[in-house]
């Protein structure tokens, strides 16, 4: 037997023996490319420290990997599925690794910030390939399986990253958060090359360049405004970043609808199970790395929990994700994915609700329950809606099925850190000022602390730092006999003392209700959303292969007769079916995959 594996997956006339062990592969990938932005989160303070970052260089050294990642998929995602499936998801880990090992070289936030993009290429890569890759070696029978274990992986990694990378921290610099990727990347690649079959599109038209360009200029200017506009302001750079959008999805979407084999077809989001499905994903993720984004400084910052401890209390998340993705394959199957989707955004909006009542004397008890239920509502919502994405799309678009799928997932979680983000600044910011009034602290350490909570408690610790310096005054004055100084100086530190202490308190306070506020606009944004994914997503199921199935395939134009004809005496067809689906697979059009 060859080490290699060489036999693509469309000519087995029987499923892949060793297709859980790809699946294993396939998780790898994905997990280290999660983890690359939620373990940043952890590492953040000492890259600042390290590097003198400014907040708007940290913000771009986070999100230097979000606008090429989001922006490049569909196209990527596009070339994967005409060449190599496989190749693409090898290339984005030798891609991904090497702007890691980049990254821990670096030494400016400039080096970092262009290492952080190298890899978000790379992610573009990998992301989109491994969802086609599963879907193209998974029968459909255990299709929605593997994808719940997909899944189950993404919401492994948002828990797993700050719980690694605050393990090393404890022994190492910020650059062994970089370079714990490259081991795992090299192990993916081993592990794809053996045990990954590899996989292309049966019909391998030309790729829509032109509308592979447009998805990017559209998608990246989006990405950059939703970045740019909340943290920086709305000037000149956002305003464009706007308008190029904004012109760049008209021109996408007009080239897409008179294009005979567009990049994506746009008239699939006419379809309520499709356009639903995406738009769960799209506010779940808005939620998720929404709240992400500020438990985990609430927990390190005003809580005083440092990065290994950060990351273990983050586990319960990780746990339920896994118990509500065994809990929705379950459902699904009895109850349809409306009812688990819509359960879940419910969870999710709960979740969001409860973490309204944090105040200034919660502890990290009062965290376990909305963490247990994000995670068991990211469990129930997400894979129902992935497997509905992925089955929207015919055999030789499965790499835009998963890109579409994640550019949805991208976008969401890029808009929750910005959108929530800019609210708990602006809570923060005001009630601050309202804590801090009266008490005499200078106009520019207000303004200094009120820039985010890291900040202001390095202003209240400034503060205690000069009691301190005070105090050795006093106590050099009193030793001199100059009595009466040691006592000026003394009643000048306890005053700086309570100072501090007060203005610690008022940081703490004011990020706790916050955190509170932001929350509450959270659960409104997914409550609201909740709605209009329950209105959207139809009631009653189609079964894949059936008439009505292939009649709403052909409608929204992904594919032709003759393309469902030829690909329906494919292997990768004839493996789709099994126990009372074979009837209806035999005959069935690719489109309908």
């Amino acid at each position: 037997m060859r080490l290699v594996i060489h036999e693509p997956v469309e000519r087995m006339d029987r499923p892949y023996a060793r297709r859980w062990w790809a699946l294993l592969v396939l998780c790898l990938s994905l997990l280290i490319i999660v983890m690359a932005n939620t373990a940043l989160t952890v590492a953040a303070p000492d890259m600042t420290r390290d590097l003198g970052l400014s907040s708007a260089g940290l913000q771009w050294v986070i999100d230097g990997y979000t606008v090429p990642y989001a922006a490049l998929m569909l196209l990527l995602g596009a070339i994967g599925d005409k060449y190599s499936r496989r190749g693409a998801l090898v290339l984005g880990l030798v891609v991904f690794g090497g702007g890691a090992v980049a990254g821990s070289l670096a030494d400016s936030s400039a080096g970092v910030i262009a290492a952080r993009a190298v890899m978000g290429v790379g992610a573009a890569l990998i992301m989109p390939a491994t969802l086609s890759l599963l879907a193209a070696t998974f029968p459909r029978a255990e299709r929605a399986k593997a994808i719940t274990l997909w899944t189950a992986t993404a919401g492994l990694a948002i828990a797993a990253g700050p719980l690694v990378a605050g393990a090393l921290l404890r022994h190492h610099g910020w650059s062994a958060t970089f370079l714990i990727n490259v081991p795992v990347a090299v192990v993916a690649i081993v592990g794809a090359l053996v045990l990954v079959p590899p996989s292309r599109a049966a019909h391998r038209h030309r790729v829509d360049h032109v509308g592979g360009l447009l998805s990017v200029v559209w998608i990246g200017s989006l990405v950059y405004m939703i970045i740019e506009g909340p943290h920086f302001g709305w000037g000149v750079r956002a305003v464009t970043a706007a308008v190029v959008a904004g012109l760049g999805l008209v021109a996408f979407v007009v080239w897409e609808l008179r294009h005979p084999r567009p990049v994506v077809d746009v008239r699939r989001f006419a379809h309520r199970r499709f356009a639903g499905s995406n738009l769960a994903v799209a506010l779940f993720f808005l939620a998720v790395f929404g709240a992400f984004y500020y438990l985990t400084q609430h927990l390190q910052f005003v809580l005083g929990y440092d990065a290994l401890d950060t990351g273990v209390r983050m586990l319960p998340l990780a746990g339920a994700v896994f118990a509500g993705s065994a809990l929705t394959g379950y459902l699904t199957p009895r109850v349809g994915m409306r009812v688990t989707v819509t359960a879940g955004m419910v969870g999710g909006t709960a979740a969001l609700a409860l973490l309204t009542r944090v105040d200034a004397a919660s502890s990290y008890g009062d965290f376990v329950l909305p963490l247990v239920v994000l995670g068991l509502a990211i469990g129930l919502a997400l894979s129902p809606c992935t497997d509905a994405i992925m089955g929207a799309f015919p055999e030789s678009e499965l790499g835009v099925g998963g890109a579409v799928n994640d550019t949805s997932l991208e976008l969401g979680g890029s808009l929750g850190i910005a959108l929530l983000g800019s609210v708990l600044a602006g809570s923060y910011s005001s009630h601050l000022a309202d804590a801090t009034k009266g008490g005499g602290l200078p106009a520019g350490a207000l303004s200094t602390a009120q820039d985010s909570v890291g900040a202001g408690y390095a202003v209240a610790q400034g503060i205690g730092d000069k009691a301190r310096q005070l105090g050795e005054q006093a106590a050099r004055a009193g030793h001199a006999g100059n009595t009466e100084k040691a006592a000026q100086l003394k009643e000048q530190s306890g005053q700086l003392v309570h100072g501090a202490r007060q203005m610690a308190d008022a940081v703490g306070s004011s990020f706790s209700d916050a955190v509170a506020h932001t929350s509450l606009v959270g659960a409104v944004i997914l409550g609201v959303g909740t709605v209009l994914v329950a209105v959207l997503l139809p009631w009653k199921e189609r079964v894949p292969g059936t008439t009505a199935e292939r009649g709403t395939t052909t409608e929204m134009g992904t594919g032709t007769d003759e393309e469902g004809g030829a690909a329906a005496g494919t292997g990768a067809e004839a493996r789709t079916g099994s126990g009372a689906e074979t009837g209806v697979e035999d005959g069935r059009s690719a489109v309908a995959r």
